[in-house]
């Protein structure tokens, strides 16, 4: 348990950003059936709009 205390506030922050723009990236690059709306990978939304 002594390894969860070396994790800091700055890692945990850098990691969130980190997946946040991996997923905008994944959004703009995949085609809207795998990353859009009604994708399987990342759901963006209804199909119908």
């Amino acid at each position: 348990m002594t390894w969860i205390s070396t994790i800091t506030f700055d890692e945990i922050a850098l990691s969130i950003v980190t997946l946040c723009i991996l997923r905008g990236t994944m959004i703009h690059i995949l085609p809207d059936h795998v990353a859009g709306p009604g994708g399987w990978l990342i759901d963006t939304g209804p199909e119908d709009m």
